[in-house]
């Protein structure tokens, strides 16, 4: 349990919550784990299947207090609001933004850099790390090319300049990748990144977790309030989560990337995993994907702190939080989106 951002998370899949007064409780077999003013909150996103009590959700539309209801890995279900919630001008403002391109540009400009300067981090970290076993000539060059890129960001006039920055810059890192797997060398390589379908053990693995991190991203903006097929760098295109795609690119090197290389380096995930198709096409077994899935869900229980806020948080918390930034800034509660700068 972890009151952030004026939103209560209820971790514990287990808990049932339910109104005492002008509190919500948070029961586990009867015993009550802890209380809170109601009036705190603007929102609570509680992730398990045991639910509420009718009285709390009957209570929290009076109040306007969104309740979100999440599965214990993060999927979205079901969001109880008022008639009066400002989900409305919420996402008014929202599709206003992403109609102006000036607006939109702002907004792809911090995802980007959230994602370069990651990306830079990620190989900065690597080669602090593994000094005797990886190329340190090439990783500092990589990183001081995304380094200029991340400069170049802030200077980018239009949205197609910025994807070439950003495009750019991706190659690069990709180009020493293969650096980073330490481990099982004959059976996770990585060449170019390649997908639909994956051609090697390393990008079915990449293209599983970024699957992953973009259905917990579009959860967190949907439990918010914003929607998740309408973004900024991103444009529109059916059936497509946008504005998902727009956040996770912040998400990418520190949690996909660093799941996939920490699981092969340590050997949690071997060839046994994945099975190649005769046209090429290498795919997840059932089991290698429950693998994957259980390393993926213990990485999201792990705490760090986050460098915005300065407190400390699951992992698996840190999309919900950055979906409230975003919401803060679009409704002008912020001057600026903050991205997720990992240190």
């Amino acid at each position: 349990m972890k009151p952030l951002l004026n939103t209560l998370f209820i971790n514990q899949d287990t808990a049932y919550l339910a109104l005492d007064g002008e509190n919500v409780i948070v029961l586990k077999d009867d015993e009550v784990l802890a209380r809170f003013p109601l009036h705190n909150f603007e929102q609570i996103t509680t992730f398990g299947y045991t639910g509420a009590s009718p009285a709390l959700m009957r209570k929290c539309v009076e109040d306007n207090i969104a309740l979100n209801f999440m599965t214990p890995e993060g999927r979205f279900m079901a969001r109880v609001i008022g008639e009066t919630n400002g989900n409305v001008l919420l996402r008014k403002e929202q599709y206003r933004r992403s109609d102006a391109l000036d607006a939109s540009l702002d907004l792809a400009k911090s995802f980007i850099a959230g994602k370069l300067y990651n990306a830079k981090w990620v190989l900065e970290r690597t080669r602090r790390d593994n000094p005797l076993r990886v190329n340190i000539e090439c990783l500092e060059a990589a990183a001081t090319h995304i380094k200029e890129s991340l400069d170049c960001v802030l200077q980018a006039a239009d949205l197609d300049e910025l994807r070439g920055i950003e495009g750019k810059a991706a190659v690069v890192y990709f180009s020493v990748f293969d650096e980073m797997i330490l481990n099982q060398k004959e059976d996770f390589f990585f060449t170019e990144r390649n997908r639909r379908p994956p051609l090697d053990n390393m990008n079915c693995l990449l293209s599983f977790l970024y699957a992953l991190l973009a259905n917990d991203i579009a959860s967190a903006l949907t439990g918010v309030g914003l929607d998740s097929y309408v973004g900024f760098l991103h444009r529109d295109r059916s059936g497509r989560q946008s504005l998902a795609l727009d956040m996770m690119e912040e998400f990418r090197p520190i949690l996909a990337d660093r799941v996939a290389l920490t699981m092969v380096n340590r050997k949690q995930v071997t060839n046994a995993a994945f099975e190649r198709k005769e046209n090429g096409a290498v795919l997840l077994t059932d089991d290698g994907r429950k693998v994957i899935l259980q390393a993926w869900h213990e990485h999201k229980e792990e705490m760090i702190t986050h460098p915005f806020l300065e407190e400390k948080i699951k992992w698996g918390l840190v999309p919900h939080v950055q979906a409230i930034l975003l919401a803060r800034y679009i409704r002008g509660d912020l001057d600026a989106y903050p991205p997720f700068l990992w240190k």
